[in-house]
Order: structure tokens, then sequence, then C-alpha cells
């Protein structure tokens, strides 16, 4: 059969298909490397062995994925799935609950049910939604703050490790700002294999370790009642203000339901919570993923998959991180929420009427104080509330738009433009 030499038109076309599969990858792998430590850690922090700790990540690795790819095929729109980022750093302020880990596994459950809740329910999304951006901005900043100092501590714990993954860190976000923190882990991982001799604590093949969800008191006020607003404020809203940039109107709703069901179904092993991505939904959604807006699901459902197929490696990630550290491991965690930290302190004081509050929230929440067996996050949000009303008087503080963490608004390039308004399709 003779060689048929292709067209220029063809070889455009083979570029179309592939470009936007490209992105999903680089989807997949940013996300996972990006934050796969926090999950970790803050698994580890509400008292999971490393076995359910590595199957929590499996699980949220599937359930992400598959929510991913049965939201982009449904609705045609690129709706990025990740694990709640600012949840797992929830769990690390947290650390452990009255009622162990099967009591954090019973949070993980209820927080997802909520989740549905608010998808069947419209006015308890709005309710969510509507906790002033200063307030719940600051709860968030307060979260991620202890992980965020990790990087300063592991300097000066371990500085023969913890330099030149910084270092590493500071270039890449310079120069190649989404594989900052990939490559920072790359070098830790390097460190690590060099300065470790002794072998692995646990089989690196995937594991499935099921819990019977438990319930008390403390672990639902303390945990799922401040994942769930975790999740809802600093993902699942900021993550249809990402899509909304990019000229789409996310379902929120199916989003909502999908990744609830998810969520809870993921819970006994370990999951403790899927949303809309906000830090990576950029990459799937920006102009970088196709030059056609009605194409760019296809990036997204390509990072479903991948994001499943990389759960798989959860044993050998947990693996990794007992071997090094928990400082080291804790410092490439916050490499990669100082982003989501700007984002969420720049929200917290940008009102000046509510400003004493969210600072009044910021402190009482990085605080890390536990009350009758409730954590910090509980306290700074009702701290919150009561300098709110102490100050009704005051002119009431305009609403803002949600605060998107950094990466997410610049993780598709410096060079974005303004796409043109792209409605879901009919049925969809």
């Amino acid at each position: 059969m003779p060689f048929r030499k292709r067209n220029s038109a063809e070889e455009e076309s083979m570029g179309g298909r592939l470009q936007p599969v490209l992105a999903g990858v680089v989807t997949a792998l940013v996300g996972f490397a990006s934050s796969f430590t926090v999950v970790l850690a803050g698994l580890r922090a509400v008292g999971a062995e490393p076995e359910q700790a590595a199957s929590g990540l499996l699980a949220l690795c599937v359930a992400s994925g598959a929510c991913a790819v049965w939201l982009g095929l449904r609705h045609r729109l690129p709706l990025s799935i990740a694990w709640s980022t600012p949840g797992a750093a929830l769990l690390v302020a947290t650390g452990p609950v009255a009622g162990g880990w099967p009591a954090a596994v019973g949070a993980f459950l209820l927080a997802g049910l909520l989740i549905i809740a608010a998808g069947l329910i419209p006015a308890l999304g709005r309710a969510v939604a509507a906790i002033p951006t200063p307030i719940a901005s600051a709860m968030l900043a307060g979260v991620l703050l202890p992980l965020c100092t990790a990087p300063v501590r592991a300097l000066v714990e371990v500085p023969l490790l913890a330099g030149p993954v910084v270092l590493v860190w500071l270039l890449l976000h310079r120069f190649a700002r989404r594989w900052a923190v990939p490559g920072a882990l790359a070098v830790a991982v390097v460190a690590i294999a060099l300065t470790t001799s002794g072998p692995a604590r646990l089989d690196a093949a995937p594991v499935v370790a099921f819990t019977a969800p438990a319930w008390t008191l403390p672990a639902v006020v303390g945990l799922a009642l401040p994942l769930f607003l975790v999740t809802m404020a600093a993902q699942n809203v900021p993550g249809t203000a990402v899509l909304a940039g990019y000229g789409y109107r996310a379902p929120l709703g199916s989003a909502l339901r999908v990744t609830g069901l998810a969520t809870a179904l993921g819970a006994p092993a370990g999951g403790h919570a899927v949303n809309l991505a906000a830090i990576t939904a950029a990459l799937a959604a920006g102009p970088d993923a196709h030059p056609d807006p009605e194409r760019r699901w296809i990036a997204s459902v390509t990072a479903g998959i991948g994001l499943a197929l990389l759960g798989l490696g959860a044993g050998v990630a947990t693996a990794l991180v007992l071997l090094s550290p928990p400082v080291l491991v804790e410092a490439v965690a916050g490499l990669a929420l100082l982003g989501a930290l700007a984002g969420a302190v720049t929200a917290a004081v940008a009102q000046p009427d509510a400003r004493e509050a969210a600072v009044v929230t910021f402190v009482v929440t990085a605080s890390g104080v536990s009350l009758l067996g409730v954590g910090g996050a509980f306290w700074g949000l009702v701290a919150g509330w009561l300098m709110l009303l102490l100050f009704r008087g005051r002119a009431a503080p305009p609403r803002a738009e949600p605060a998107v963490p950094d990466q997410a608004t610049r993780a598709g390039g410096s060079d974005r433009v303004t796409p043109r308004r792209v409605a879901p399709r009919p049925g969809r």
C-alpha cells in the first residue's frame, strides 16, 4: 500500500483531538502530585493507620475520576473533580476526634450526605453561599496556616532535605508555575531515596480497607460540619467561579448530588470529600485545553480516567510518606497550599467593615484550640459570626465574589483570553 502524506487539515484534526487528551493527562498528574501529601497527612491526623490512609487516597482517586467521567459525558462541560484539599488541611488542623478513626469516617459520610442535600435543596446551597465571604475565607486561612508554616520548620529541622525541595519549588514557581509542586515532590522523593536504607513499611499494592462508621457529637460538630462548609465554600463555590470565568455555566445541583454521593460511598474506605476542582479547574477549562470551548470536556474526562489510574499507586505514595521525616511531607503539602492561603487571606481582609470579624475568625481557627472535643475551625466560625452580630449596627458588608485559589486563576497561563459564553446543552 503506497504511503500517503497527510495534508495540513488532517494533521490539524489529529492535533485537535490530541490536545485535550494531553491537557487531561497534565491535569491529573498535577492534581495528584501537588496535594496527595496533604490528603495522607490529614487522614493520618484523624487516626487512620497506614493501610487505611492508603485506602482513603485510592477511594478519593477512583471516586473523583468516576465523577469527572460521568459529569463530563453527561453535560459535555469541562467539570474537573478533585478531593477537597482544604478539607484535608482541616483534618490536619483538627487532629484526633472523639471516637477515633470510625468517628472520623462517620463524619466523612455525614459531610457527603450534607453535600447531597445541598444539591437537592437549593435553599441549603444558598444558605452556605450566604456565609459572609470574609468569615469563610478567614476560616479557610486559619485551617491552612499550620501546614503552610511547615516549609519553614523543615528548613530548620532537616535543612539538607528541605533546602533542595524549597529551592526547586522557587525556581519552578518562577518559570513553570504549574510544575512547581510536582517538581518539589520529585526532589523530595530523590532525597528520601538517598537517605533511607530501611524497607517500606507498607505493601505497595493497592489496598482497600473498609471501616464501619460511628458517630459522636464532637466529631459531628467539630469535623463533619466544618468539612462540609470548607468543601462548599472553598471548593465547590470557587470551582463554579473558575468555570464561569471561562464562559461555562456549571450545573451545580447535578455536580453536588454526584460528588456528594461519591463522598458518601467512599467514606467507609477512608475518603473524606469529593468536589468540583478549584485549583486545577483552569487546566481543563482554559484555552490551553482546546481552542474550541465545546471540545474541552474531553480534557476533564481524560483527567478523571488518569486520576483513577493514579489511585492504583496510593500504596506506593503512602509507603514513600512513611519513609520520610514527617516535617518534610508537611513541607511539600505546605508549598502546595501557599497560593490557596494567599487567596484566602486576601479575601478575608478585603472588606473593611468585616475585617475585625475575619481576623477573629482567623486567630481562633489557627490557634488549634479544642473545646468540648470540638476543633478550632468550628469555634472560629462561631467567633466570627458573634463579631458580626456585635457590630451589626454598622453598614452591612457588601457581598464579594468567592476567593479563587491563586493556582486556579493562573494555572492556565498568563496569556489567558476570555472565551465566548457556552451554555449547557438542552437536556444535559
